[in-house]
């Protein structure tokens, strides 16, 4: 237990998800831009802060090639209990998020959604394990769909600000 899966894609940008009604949804259609994928959850102790960040963020820098894309998820203390769309509507009201809230995932374990084995599989390891440890895991994905960086719960968005930069080419 805890070894990284060993997975055949290369790039985020050979997925193929489900938004928040259910509908396929290419991740190729997101080549070219720098992605914040994160795991989260409407009733955690971090909610308010990621979400608030990531919405801010996502404002900044959306019009320079960066998008965030949110994966609700209930493996942590059953902290996202709600439907899919439930997510989604609690993000895009109380926090007025304008990125993508996809259907609710695994990200551990044996039924994890493919997409969280790549990224696990790409930055395992040390710190961090193979495991997703707690809600708000974060992984920065550079335009070709490869992942640079990944972040634990604690790091706030905005902490990640500087790297989302250099990855946009806006290095100071």
């Amino acid at each position: 237990m805890g070894a990284a899966e060993s997975v055949p894609e290369k790039s985020l940008h050979e997925f193929t998800v489900k938004d928040s009604r259910g509908k396929d949804v290419e991740l190729s259609t997101y080549k070219g831009k720098v992605l914040l994928v994160v795991n989260v959850a409407s009733k955690c102790g971090f909610t308010d802060t990621n979400y608030t960040q990531l919405t801010e963020l996502y404002e900044k820098y959306k019009d320079k090639g960066f998008e965030v894309l949110a994966f609700p998820c209930n493996q942590f203390l059953k902290q996202e209990p709600g439907s899919s769309r439930d997510a989604e509507e609690f993000a895009c009201t109380r926090f007025k998020a304008e990125y993508p809230i996809f259907q609710k995932v695994r990200v551990n374990g044996p039924t994890a959604a493919p997409v969280y084995k790549f990224l696990k599989a790409s930055k395992s390891g040390g710190l961090f394990g193979s495991r997703i440890k707690w809600n708000f895991t974060k992984f920065l994905v550079d335009k070709d769909g490869v992942v640079i960086n990944r972040y634990g719960t604690t790091t706030a968005p905005k902490a990640i600000e500087p790297e989302i930069k250099k990855a946009l080419g806006e290095e100071d």
